[in-house]
């Protein structure tokens, strides 16, 4: 079995539940077999005996272990990071002067040493805490790695349901643009890793699933690009689909690497996969690729 720094990695693979937006109360049966299923999974029994949030980790410990995107002292965004297992990962790889802010509609109580912010990352409101979050105040202050950096903090209405049509949240996004226009974070881009693990609840319509993955996968592309310094990197989980390819494009117009990953502790049957995108490239901007849908 291979090692990625320390961590064994399995064969058998399944995905942790991710609830982003609407919660379904799962029936007994589908729960009991969920049950059984995790109880199998070495992945997860692996998660529980590290102590980890979730087995989610050995997806992002693959990508780094392939594609070396950690360095001591990086600051890093989570986005969607409950229940933590990302940012556990993010922690222990940048070391004790690493910075890291974990954003997610879900009340989640952060891994020791991480900043959270409760709140729809695709609200206004949301992306003005970020980005205040990220100032020099922030990069300056001393790091705690035994309590938390700064309290959690819910921003805004945290109601919004992410599995809402397409519609609705791209005219969401275009109506906060035109009437809460919001620059670059002091105009100076200051992070170095931006991670997305969103996703909306599937619903079992592979087209409708695919195009809310998109929706989100661009906005944290668009954010990435308002902060990410030259040569950061961004890594997002997408459902994969048609739109992807111009997911992509996107991606290698604003970055010098583009890797498609699919980690071994994803199911083979899942549409889940991962674009790793390394050195993000100076000359190109969030309105080159958006214009202004995302003037935020």
């Amino acid at each position: 079995m291979e090692c990625y720094c320390g961590l064994r990695a399995f064969s058998s693979s399944s995905i942790r539940p991710v609830c982003h937006g609407i919660i379904r109360c799962a029936s007994s049966g589908s729960s009991d077999r969920w049950t059984r299923r995790q109880q199998k999974d070495p992945y997860s029994r692996e998660a529980t005996l590290r102590n980890l949030k979730s087995r989610a980790a050995f997806k992002l410990l693959e990508i780094d272990h392939n594609h070396h995107i950690f360095h001591q002292g990086q600051t890093v965004v989570d986005l969607g990071f409950a229940p933590g297992s990302w940012t556990q990962v993010a922690v222990d790889r940048t070391g004790r002067n690493g910075r890291i802010v974990g954003i997610d509609i879900l009340p989640c109580a952060p891994p020791q040493g991480v900043t959270a912010i409760q709140g729809n990352f695709l609200h206004i409101e949301t992306q003005r805490a970020i980005k205040a979050f990220l100032s020099e105040d922030f990069l300056e202050s001393p790091v705690d790695h035994v309590g938390h950096r700064a309290a959690t903090d819910k921003v805004g209405d945290d109601d919004l349901e992410l599995s809402a049509c397409r519609h609705e949240i791209m005219n969401d996004a275009k109506r906060s643009a035109n009437t809460n226009p919001i620059g670059q974070i002091s105009g100076v881009p200051v992070v170095d890793v931006v991670l997305s693990d969103m996703m909306a609840n599937t619903s079992g319509n592979s087209f409708r699933d695919h195009t809310l993955s998109m929706d989100l996968c661009n906005s944290a592309l668009a954010f990435a690009l308002d902060t990410l310094k030259a040569g950061g990197h961004f890594i997002c989980k997408f459902y994969s689909g048609a739109e992807d390819v111009d997911l992509e494009r996107r991606l290698r117009k604003a970055f010098d690497v583009v890797r498609r990953e699919k980690p071994r502790a994803s199911r083979r049957e899942s549409r889940e996969q991962y674009f790793v995108s390394k050195s993000r490239k100076k000359s190109v901007t969030k309105h080159d690729l958006y214009e202004k849908l995302y003037d935020y």
